[in-house]
């Protein structure tokens, strides 16, 4: 047996597995099953090739309203000198779809023929005259289908390894088929272990965390073709974990164990699977998600492949996309999911570890001619960050990363066509640009935001990486907002500045208030725990210049220095006990239940390039700038001001 104790690289890890599978016969379809050809044969692999019992149609078959003909008895009508053709012994009348009598080969349309009598006057009845006049000749087979037209028996209809698609339901009932073979769902057993874990619903407390990841987990191994069953929590006591194992084993085809997989003092997940059987690798050189498990379980009766999935909720995703996706798709007989993919530049400088393989989520836009992807958050705890991406990107191990500009590809969850709707916005932060998102999203139009700062977003602007700028930049000079640092990053940039909100500044603070602060004075005073945004954000300019103006050095601020990138997580900080208190809006104090202190109002900005403000993408933007719906979603967000909301300020 080998044992890995230690990261090695993805690669061997994928060797070790497939060896493993190859020994215990389940690198191949697991077992195939014949279902009814109906609506629940959708999203099923064929299990073998499917050929046609019959062809399509069976019979030479009329493809309009008309009448049937010998083709050579059509000779030498003209319009000039039509032709009658006796109804009975030379023509008859066909339906759509009516088999061609055995004597016919080509129909003449209805609207192309008169219809008379003995007499030869025309009448109305075209479907029982004496004849049909006609005054064109047709070749062989017009307007015919002709036997096999679609498939001929024994014809390939589908290969082994389709995905069973709605039309591929009337290719093989349109050949004869009633039933399709099909390779069997992989049963696979989705194990939470945890005793922090609460089930979605409970009641938390400080500690408990919501057991979400079984969920993710089922449903991705659901799409990908297996049947997924989640087990109860499992608490963290060995015996329970090794017991609940042994259960899982005998019933499924293959086991996800997820609990915190490291080397913790409450770690059992390795030590489980090496006491029920062979612990293949302990540790994938891989972020995130590098803790993981791979391993084979005897269940007395069978081989069971286990895989012991990280806790971190990326990490899971993470691991069901590289490992549990490409077996799932060997026991189905097809091949691995591909993703589209995209060339992309990086909109900024993005440091990857040296020996891991680094799976990057990214937001992609499409700014004039380039096609930009600017790196999302790389914690393996925040999953927003994979319902935010558009894709991702693997930077391989030995790669420190890339520069600003550099091209990578970027595998993409969302559909290429997606990044030609996508609004592309680059700087502060503001909670009205969800709601904007929101409404953006019915008026066929994506809004795309990477949370830099303000100063941070004109920069982007100048390179050229974004479609516009959400900006609140104090001039301590004029009092006014954005202008001057505009004319100072932009300079041969012309722009227009649009308002989007007035907005409230002030102290987020705990519930009551408990430090009693009224100002940036008594932060200064007292023993005061301090959470500040980022260099360039408009809140740092904004703090800045009313402690110039207070006389209030920034080293008398106890925690100056502790950066956050937005509102809401300078009020998590907050909320969570790491600060007394910060500089924010209003809205993310009330988003958290935290009190709030107003000290200041300011303007919040779009700063948009007349390139993109005189362009199709942006007209949905500028017309909800005046939408009265909008305008009353923002109005129910606190400290907020909608009536300076569309006013252009510059160009």
């Amino acid at each position: 047996m080998s044992v890995y104790l230690h990261d090695i690289p993805l690669i061997q890890a994928h060797e070790a597995f497939a060896n493993a599978l190859q020994a215990a016969g389940l690198d191949g379809v697991l077992a195939t099953e014949t279902i009814p050809l109906d609506e629940h044969a959708i999203g099923r692999t064929t299990a073998e090739p499917v050929w046609a019992k019959l062809s399509s149609p069976h019979y030479h078959a009329s493809a309009m309203d008309g009448f049937a003909v010998r083709a050579h008895d059509t000779d030498g009508a003209l319009l000039t000198s039509p032709k009658t053709l006796i109804y009975g012994e030379q023509t008859e009348y066909v339906d759509t779809g009516d088999p061609l009598p055995d004597w016919a080969n080509g129909v003449i349309k209805i609207e192309d023929t008169e219809a008379v009598n003995s007499e030869g006057t025309l009448i109305d009845d075209k479907r029982n005259p004496h004849g049909i006049r006609i005054r064109e000749a047709i070749p062989p087979w017009r307007n015919v289908r002709p036997m096999g037209e679609d498939m001929v028996a024994t014809q390939l209809v589908l290969p082994a390894g389709h995905l069973i698609r709605p039309v591929d339901l009337g290719a093989m009932a349109g050949s004869g088929h009633t039933s399709v073979a099909v390779a069997k769902r992989p049963k696979v057993a989705v194990l939470p272990t945890g005793s922090e874990l609460k089930a979605i619903g409970e009641p938390v407390v400080s500690g408990d965390i919501i057991e979400y990841n079984s969920v993710v987990i089922a449903a991705q191994i659901n799409a990908w073709g297996g049947e997924a069953v989640r087990f109860p929590i499992t608490v963290d006591i060995f015996e329970n974990i090794q017991q609940t194992v042994r259960e899982a084993a005998r019933e499924h085809d293959l086991i996800l164990l997820n609990a915190g997989s490291s080397a913790g003092a409450e770690d059992f997940s390795a030590g489980v699977v090496d006491s029920l059987g062979d612990l293949l690798v302990h540790g994938v050189a891989v972020r995130p998600g590098h803790p993981v498990i791979l391993g084979m379980i005897d269940s007395g009766t069978k081989k069971v492949p286990i895989i012991g999935v990280p806790g971190y909720p990326v990490s899971a995703a993470l691991t069901g996309e590289i490992f549990v996706e490409p077996l799932l798709g060997k026991w189905l007989g097809r091949q691995a999911q591909e993703r589209p993919t995209v060339e992309a530049e990086l909109t900024r400088k993005h440091v990857s570890p040296l020996g891991d393989d680094e799976y990057a989520r990214m937001v992609v836009g499409r700014v004039g001619e380039r096609v930009l992807a600017a790196p999302l958050s790389r914690g393996a705890g925040v999953i927003s960050s994979l319902v935010r991406a558009d894709g991702i990107t693997v930077f391989p191990a030995g790669n420190q990363g890339q520069p600003a500009g550099a091209k990578v590809n970027v595998r993409l969850y969302t559909a290429p066509s997606a990044i030609d709707h996508t609004i592309f916005s680059i700087g502060s932060h503001d909670m009205t640009l969800d709601l904007l998102a929101q409404f953006l999203s019915g008026r066929e139009r994506r809004l795309t935001s990477a949370n830099v700062g303000s100063l941070g977003g004109l920069v982007a602007l100048r390179r050229g990486e974004c479609h516009l700028a959400g900006s609140h930049l104090l001039d301590p000079e004029t009092g006014d907002y954005n202008l001057a640092d505009i004319a100072k990053y932009l300079p041969d940039t012309p722009v227009k500045v649009v308002t989007l909100v007035g907005r409230e500044q002030g102290l987020i603070v705990p519930k009551g208030n408990p430090k009693n602060l009224k100002s940036l004075a008594d932060v200064a005073a007292g023993d005061i725990a301090y959470v500040n945004r980022q260099r360039g954000a408009g809140t740092r300019v904004l703090l800045d210049y009313q402690l110039e103006q207070a006389g209030i050095g920034a080293e008398q601020i106890s925690g100056y220095d502790r950066e956050e990138y937005t509102h809401l997580a300078v009020a998590a900080a907050i909320a969570g006990g790491r600060a007394d208190c910060g500089l924010g809006i209003t809205a993310a104090a009330r988003a958290l239940e935290l009190d709030f202190v107003p000290l200041f109002q300011e303007r919040y900005d779009l700063v948009i390039p007349q390139e993109y403000a005189e362009s199709e993408l942006l007209i949905p933007l500028f017309d909800l700038l005046q939408d009265s719906n909008f305008k009353q979603a923002v109005e129910q967000l606190p400290g907020y001001d909608v009536g300076p909301m569309g006013t252009v300020v510059s160009g």
